[in-house]
């Protein structure tokens, strides 16, 4: 092959918002060796110059700081509501922003940022459903309120991203790498992040890990069915299976 293949690498246009200059030069050269292929358009100090950027421009993805310094990233995205550019936050490392960005599923990367982060990022970025609003709004319900576990989580398919309540969710599997959720409705949602990630993540709003495959979220359990080696009998009739590890934890649970 005579010609070279980076022709072959689809451009995509980006816009930089992150209000210290050091950090941009660390992005800038980040994306130059790694994702060739991103090509920066535009670069914004503050909330003001992202405004006056983003009028003009139109980027396929724009790497966005939280902390700016007139204002935040939300501040931006609340200025143009309709922005359809893949959003991928960039944050110094904030444990409740980070419990943020998880439960509303977004991109985000932490600062010092790792080079495989990035290319992650970029790679998602470019094969994805532009970041719903609604999943937005988890994000920015979330971070306004750090110390209030989020109501709301977003479930992100092959097809779409969907935001559910989590008191929707009845219980979730696992399926090798994977993660099959079962919502109040009857619908199944099946998301390639295993369980152990939404069990971190939905702890403290009462989903027990009652089996290595399953999660479990308590307010539909009915009972404990002794047979063989446990089961509990779920609201909707479903017998899902204790394992022996947890057959103490479950009934001390049951019991309270």
């Amino acid at each position: 092959m005579s010609h070279h293949s980076t022709q072959i690498l689809k451009k995509m246009t980006a816009l930089i918002i992150e209000d210290m200059p050091q950090a941009v030069a660390v992005l800038e050269a980040d994306l130059a060796t790694y994702c060739p292929e991103v090509q920066i358009i535009g670069i914004a100090h503050s909330v003001v110059s992202a405004a006056k950027l983003l009028r003009q421009l139109k980027p396929d993805v724009i790497f966005l700081d939280i902390l700016l310094g007139d204002g935040t990233g939300f501040d931006v995205l609340e200025i143009f509501p309709g922005l359809d550019a893949r959003i991928i936050f960039v944050t110094a490392s904030d444990e409740f922003a980070l419990r943020a960005f998880r439960y509303a599923a977004v991109d985000y990367l932490l600062k010092p940022i790792e080079p495989e982060q990035l290319m992650g990022a970029v790679q998602r970025a470019k094969k994805q459903l532009a970041g719903t609003r609604e999943s937005l709004s988890v994000l920015q319900e979330a971070i306004k309120q750090p110390d209030v576990l989020p109501t709301r989580i977003s479930l992100h398919t092959q097809e779409r991203i969907l935001v559910v309540e989590v008191e929707q969710i009845v219980r979730c599997e696992a399926d090798g790498n994977n993660t099959r959720f079962f919502l109040t409705t009857g619908e199944k949602v099946f998301v390639t992040r295993t369980l152990k990630h939404f069990e971190q993540l939905l702890e403290g709003h009462g989903f027990v890990r009652v089996h290595q495959t399953h999660l479990v979220n308590f307010r539909y359990v009915r009972g404990l069915e002794k047979k063989e080696g446990g089961y509990l009998l779920l609201k909707n009739g479903e017998l899902i299976a204790v394992s022996v590890r947890k057959k103490a934890e479950v009934m001390a649970l049951l019991q309270r």
